[in-house]
């Protein structure tokens, strides 16, 4: 099937399993058409589908629980049990047992088309080569976080830059439109358990944000506490994509909570999965990191390489270091380079069609 047929497939697989927000899948297929890396970012599913047609040598690699969606803007910081800042993959929407050079080379052709879009002025070759060191140098250590706080590195100073201005991460939240929907009560009591007091007045509010998850239930809650602002959002999971690519029918498990817990990972005890719905408190510091809110001088050199880094953190809670690090030593020279040129021009080929024949 095209995309467009796949589109209209997965979005009809996704609606049996939670309500979907039509405006929201609308505006969805519009940032689609707007460009290459929106449109990579929003396909997943595509993604999914068409992977171990497009490589089917990696399709054998081993297993991990891999995230899946991963690409360079998945990627943010939060504060760990003891108020540390920590910097790592954000989102594990679609975290499922894949290969784990899905992961790697979702990761070099987003930082592929980001480069094409100018977000990044490294070469795509540099860029796959940095990731992979990085990969290989975290599997050496038997993965380690990347806590912030300890010692000065070219990481802290990066983000840093976006924490140096929070009025614009609260002006942003404030700016969004009054929810118009009731809350169902599940996601109140969810909520209400990360709040530091049940009685902080909440203001609700219809926040559209990503691109892989536009479309499902989000319900952001506003309100203020001892001086300060403080938010808490609860969105719809569901299982991932990947089960649609393989032809079954919808529902089956959900791995969120999973993947927190076995990863190498200092954790945000105020990301917690209830059922079918991930809650967790956002603020200037806990949250997804756009490249464009990193300074414009930057070592992009080392970004790369600590995204490598942290996904073998993700990698090792479900496989040995000895294990990927043979496979990965078996692999002929530049096969990631070459591996995500094969699903940049695949990606790049349904955005043409998409563009002329959108839904």
């Amino acid at each position: 099937m095209n995309i467009t047929e796949a589109t209209r497939s997965y979005e009809s697989w996704l609606g049996r399993l939670t309500p979907l927000s039509q405006a929201d899948l609308r505006l969805k297929h519009q940032q689609m058409r707007e460009d290459l890396f929106s449109f990579l970012r929003a396909t997943y599913y595509r993604w999914a589908q068409i992977w171990a047609e497009a490589c089917p040598d990696l399709a054998r690699d081993h297993a991990v629980l891999a995230v899946g969606d991963l690409h360079v803007e998945n990627f943010g910081t939060w504060r760990d049990l003891e108020g540390r800042l920590v910097w790592g993959v954000n989102d594990f929407d679609e975290c499922y047992e894949l290969p784990f050079s899905n992961d790697l080379v979702r990761l070099a052709v987003s930082a592929a088309v980001a480069i094409e879009a100018r977000e990044l002025s490294i070469a795509p070759e540099k860029a796959a080569e940095e990731i992979l060191e990085g990969y290989q140098a975290a599997l050496q250590k038997g993965g380690q976080p990347l806590v912030l706080v300890d010692a000065s590195t070219p990481l802290r100073e990066m983000v840093r830059y976006r924490l140096a201005t929070p009025e614009r991460f609260w002006n942003k939240l404030r700016g969004f439109p009054a929810l118009r929907t009731s809350v169902p009560k599940k996601v109140n009591r969810a909520i209400e358990k990360l709040l530091p007091d049940k009685q902080v007045p909440l203001k609700f509010v219809h926040r559209t944000a990503g691109l892989g998850s536009l479309g499902k239930q989000r319900f952001t809650a506003i309100g203020a506490w001892l001086g300060g602002q403080i938010c808490r959002e609860a969105k719809a999971l569901t299982p991932s994509a990947v089960r649609w690519a393989e032809g079954k029918k919808p529902g089956g498990m959900i791995h969120y909570d999973k993947i927190l817990r076995r990863a190498i990972r200092c954790r945000d005890p105020l990301v917690v999965v209830r059922g079918e719905w991930l809650v967790r408190r956002l603020s200037q510091d806990c949250f997804r990191i756009p490249l464009s809110h990193l300074p414009r001088k930057r070592n992009e050199r080392d970004l790369l390489y600590f995204m490598g880094w942290e996904t073998a953190n993700i990698h090792l809670g479900t496989a040995k270091a000895s294990r990927l690090a043979r496979e990965l030593k078996n692999k002929p020279a530049r096969w990631l380079s070459r591996a995500s040129r094969t699903m940049r021009d695949a990606c790049f080929q349904d955005w043409k069609h998409w563009r002329k024949k959108a839904i």
